[in-house]
């Protein structure tokens, strides 16, 4: 028992590292030799790398940030296949009960990384694309949904923080319509008010009519995370 709880622990470890992985800083080094937290929004996240950088860059963060989410819950595919086989789960252990409450913790440290990246000083983005591969990971159906609300809401308004907080909200009723795991449902109200809370100084603008859509420039010395 104690062998499972500490692997379980090392996971959730490895899971916040991989989700703290600096893309939109390291994109803005090699490319530009600049640090994306000193520009346009101040942000490491895909958006703020877009306006920075370009359509290209952009995408390429938005693809990995995402990835980031995915690889998060593959571990812990990898570590329940690695303690079954070694016969490191005790019988006692329901692991059909357990497995989505691992699953969330692997989430939220992921998560947590990206918003709070140990190898920046604690900073980073909003967890959007993070959580989307997350979702992904989880429950696809949920991940494809909140993308599909995401990509309406981003068609019509061409705000994205608005599309992000939007895909924030329906996320929950997804996992609901598609009746997964109470775990998931408290994950996905936790997380989806983790990434408002961080969109708070862009409700403010969207209030005022001063958000910023795609193609237009965050002023620099707004210093405020877009993504």
């Amino acid at each position: 028992m104690l062998s499972w709880l500490i692997l379980c622990s090392l996971t959730i470890i490895l899971s916040y590292i991989l989700g703290s992985f600096p893309t939109g800083y390291l994109v803005g080094k090699v490319l530009k030799g600049i640090d994306i937290r000193e520009m346009g929004s101040g942000s490491t996240g895909a958006t703020n790398v877009l306006r920075t950088l370009g359509k290209g860059p952009g995408i390429f963060v938005l693809f990995i940030d995402c990835l980031k989410g995915v690889f998060s819950i593959s571990l812990i595919y990898a570590l329940l296949n690695f303690t079954t086989s070694q016969n490191l789960i005790p019988a006692t252990v329901n692991l059909e009960l357990w497995k989505p409450w691992i699953v969330i913790s692997l989430g939220s440290a992921a998560i947590l990384g990206h918003s709070k990246s140990i190898f920046l000083g604690f900073s980073g983005g909003k967890s959007v694309a993070t959580s989307l591969g997350i979702l992904l990971a989880m429950c696809w159906p949920v991940g494809l949904a909140t993308l599909g609300v995401f990509l309406l809401v981003i068609g019509v308004s061409r705000i994205v923080s608005l599309s992000s907080i939007t895909g924030a909200i329906a996320v929950s009723l997804f996992i609901v319509l598609f009746q997964q795991p109470l775990a998931y449902l408290l994950f996905t109200i936790t997380g989806g008010l983790y990434v408002i809370f961080r969109h708070k100084s862009n409700i403010a603008r969207i209030l005022a009519g001063t958000e910023p859509k795609i193609g237009q420039k965050l002023e620099l010395e707004t210093r405020t995370e877009q993504v």
